[in-house]
């Protein structure tokens, strides 16, 4: 059983608060909670929140979850929190304009798989699966006052988001202001000794969540605040759904399998930290082998895909999704056509090209399906489409509509 230093050196790794103080302020914490739970002989209460504003969590979720999976380790105990209150209004944090408000129904919907996404790294027979508006939609307007009484308009203020936006004369709604209020009431209903979040969830986790705890007479919770985000797909900006840069948990294995291998080479060591665990001395020699020439970057970016695929669903489809890669950008005389293809029939006697990319998810919108047609990303039997307006009727099948490099589909 690892010693509470040990479990306060593994716990506190990878994380990051904008100065050596707070850190070791956090450490310190950390370490009487645990030496305090010991003597009352139970276990920490650790959570993190997950909003449901899309249907996906992202590789980038995983990097809370498995700091929420080591507490796990240490037997403690841990609760995923889906935001389904907070989820309505959808944090500010890092936005330079206001999010649009979802409905209850569209946030239930996106919720439905929320707990099945995060069994990917949790595990399923000791987490705590709760929902905030279990106790956030009960507050009525006397509470709100309340609760609000204790924080000023200057704290919130000067969250370098809303700084920059009052700075460049652009607004700022008063219900952005409730997020932070409502995310501290979660520590407060559920007493948690300590939260898990991102550097966006600074201001949320360690000065409004501690705080209204302090103020209802709680205990302050310690805030673990992961240094590094992962990058999406472009390497540069944090993944992002919002963006479009972002790897779903929920993404088949080719299509992950695919995603990751349009990461630039120079993400590749990130990925690896904080996906695949790697330590310093792995990472050093990655990037020593990718700098000297003896590790191919396509065959290290090529298992690593492998690697991700297997973690978030299994080795059999990591192998299938780089037997297909091979067979559409490796197989020469095959003319790059994956052999398992899926089939699909027409809808009717004839139906418009964009309508189909639509009710086959190929696309997200006809606006992209058009966009991608207009680029040449779209063909049929591997020959670019040009006509935005073109139709497929049942005399022209069987037809191969390709999207991209990675979506196909025959039409019979």
């Amino acid at each position: 059983m690892a010693t509470i230093d040990e479990q306060v050196d593994v716990l506190m790794s990878g994380t990051a608060y904008g100065d050596v103080e707070t850190k070791q302020a956090m450490a310190k914490d950390l370490k009487e909670r645990l030496i305090e739970a010991e003597k009352e002989g139970r276990p920490l209460r650790v959570y993190c929140g997950y909003d449901p504003r899309t249907t996906d969590l992202h590789l980038g979720h995983t990097i809370t979850m498995r700091k929420l999976r080591q507490f796990q380790e240490f037997g403690h105990d841990v609760t995923f929190l889906i935001g389904t209150f907070t989820s309505l209004i959808g944090d500010p944090s890092d936005k330079d304009k206001a999010r649009d408000q979802l409905t209850p129904e569209q946030v239930d919907i996106n919720a439905q798989t929320y707990a099945e996404q995060a069994f990917k790294i949790l595990d399923s027979s000791v987490t705590h699966v709760r929902r905030n508006d279990e106790w956030l939609s009960p507050l009525d307007f006397a509470d709100i006052i309340r609760l609000a009484s204790n924080f000023t308009v200057q704290q919130f203020l000067v969250r370098e988001n809303f700084a920059k936006r009052l700075e460049a004369g652009l607004p700022i709604h008063l219900h952005e202001m409730f997020y932070a209020l409502m995310q501290a009431y979660d520590a407060v209903a559920q007493e948690a000794d300590v939260q898990v979040g991102g550097q966006d969830q600074l201001f949320n986790i360690l000065v409004a969540g501690r705080k209204l705890q302090q103020a209802l007479g709680q205990k302050p919770q310690v805030a673990i605040i992961m240094g590094e985000s992962l990058p999406g797909t472009d390497g540069e900006i944090k993944m992002s759904k919002s963006l479009g840069n972002h790897i779903p948990l929920l993404s088949e294995p080719w299509d992950m399998f695919g995603k990751v291998m349009s990461i630039p080479d120079k993400a590749m060591p990130i990925y690896h930290k904080l996906i695949l665990g790697w330590q310093t001395d792995q990472l050093t020699a990655l990037e020593q082998g990718l700098s000297d020439g003896t590790l191919h970057p396509n065959e290290v970016k090529m298992n690593l895909a492998r690697e991700i695929v297997a973690i978030f669903h299994s080795p059999a489809d990591a192998q299938g999704a780089q037997k297909r890669w091979d067979e559409v950008f490796r197989s020469g005389d095959k003319g790059g056509l994956p052999e398992d293809m899926p089939e699909a029939q027409l809808d009717g006697d004839e139906e418009a090209v964009v309508a189909i990319l639509r009710r086959l998810d190929m696309v997200s919108s006809g606006k992209e399906a058009k966009s991608l047609i207009k680029q040449g990303g779209v063909q049929l039997n591997q020959v670019p489409l040009e006509d935005q307006g073109a139709v497929i009727t049942r005399d022209m099948l069987p037809i191969i509509l390709q999207v991209g490099k990675r979506k196909f589909v025959k039409l019979v």
